[in-house]
């Protein structure tokens, strides 16, 4: 079977740590083919203790998938001082390189999704990558200048109009072609996720969804003509809806899934709901890309306790979306 490639993260954060939990873990069912740094990993497994051997080969037809092991595509030597915990230029520029190199393999068909392990926006910064994460990467990557961010747990899904930028910014980005293709993208997920007519609920920017032109009129001049001109291609979206109650009435059943305006509008709800139960999906992309949705943790980063539920339900997103 054609394996899953998961990128390791940023070396100085719990990426390594949970990467090899979630390896080791019996609830993983696909195989799967790190991208990282095998000391790193070494050296991780210390805190970590899982037990596996980590085996480093040149490429992913290499990969034995044997119990106790995993594969390791080595795309950095870290030194073994490396700190863990701490931003480092070094770790920054490696998790680019883990990235390209599983969208690479993705665009190519040598493995079947990529998921990806967190990465820290400042030490990319420190590294010299001129993108502020991951879903930047993988569009410039693939060439893919239609995407959006979807994020999502088994009671609520989120697809996102701006994403890592300024809420000045974000409400100047605002504009009704935008906001349609992020309804377009939104409902041919669902569709390939299996919902045959999905629902999609558009969040409003301002407070009450404006008041009719009271609070802003983004609402009325913006988001309305995107939502009717999706309604006249025969999508089953609606609003703009007050957001403080749209993500209360789709995680009743409502709707199927919440277009948000901006980054904390549809992240909030999304990861109070519980960061280690949620998963960040690309939409737009010409292959399958999940994530964590959390960070780096550098707090914890080094001492065995990070939690690995959100990759592995990464991993399991990624094997049924890949799969269909």
């Amino acid at each position: 079977m054609i394996p899953l490639a998961l990128s390791m993260g940023d070396p100085c954060g719990i990426g390594p740590e949970i990467t090899l939990k979630a390896c080791a873990a019996p609830s993983r069912t696909a195989p799967v083919v790190v991208i990282g740094d095998p000391g790193v990993l070494t050296r991780a497994d210390r805190f970590a203790g899982t037990g596996l051997t980590v085996r480093p080969i040149p490429s992913v037809d290499r990969a034995a998938h044997t119990p106790g092991t995993v594969d390791v595509l080595a795309e950095s030597d870290l030194p073994a001082d490396l700190p863990w915990g701490a931003l480092d230029a070094r770790a920054g520029a490696a998790s680019f390189r883990y990235v390209r190199r599983g969208a690479l393999l993705a665009l190519r068909g040598e493995v079947r999704a990529l998921v990806t392990a967190p990465i820290n926006k400042e030490a990319l910064r420190l590294g010299r990558i001129p993108h502020p994460g991951h879903t930047e990467i993988l569009a410039d990557l693939s060439g893919t200048t239609d995407y959006a961010m979807m994020m999502a747990n088994d009671e609520l899904r989120v697809v996102l109009v701006t994403v890592h930028q300024s809420l000045r910014t974000a409400i100047d980005a605002l504009d009704t072609e935008r906001e349609l293709a992020v309804i377009r993208l939104a409902h041919r997920a669902l569709l390939r996720g299996g919902r045959a007519a999905p629902r999609i609920a558009v969040a409003g920017l301002n407070p009450h969804a404006g008041e009719n032109g009271m609070f802003g009129r983004e609402d009325l001049d913006v988001i309305a003509p995107a939502v009717a001109a999706a309604r006249h291609e025969g999508i089953r979206a609606s609003g703009p809806w007050p957001a403080d109650t749209v993500f209360m009435r789709a995680r009743a059943g409502e709707f199927d899934a919440v277009v948000a305006q901006y980054h904390d509008q549809g992240l909030i709800p999304v990861k109070y709901l519980g960061i280690e139960h949620g998963v960040n999906i690309t939409l737009g992309l010409p292959f399958v890309r999940t994530s964590v949705d959390h960070g780096t943790a550098f707090d914890i980063a080094g001492l065995g306790s990070a939690d690995p539920t959100s990759l592995l339900t990464a991993l399991r997103h990624a094997e049924q979306l890949s799969a269909r």
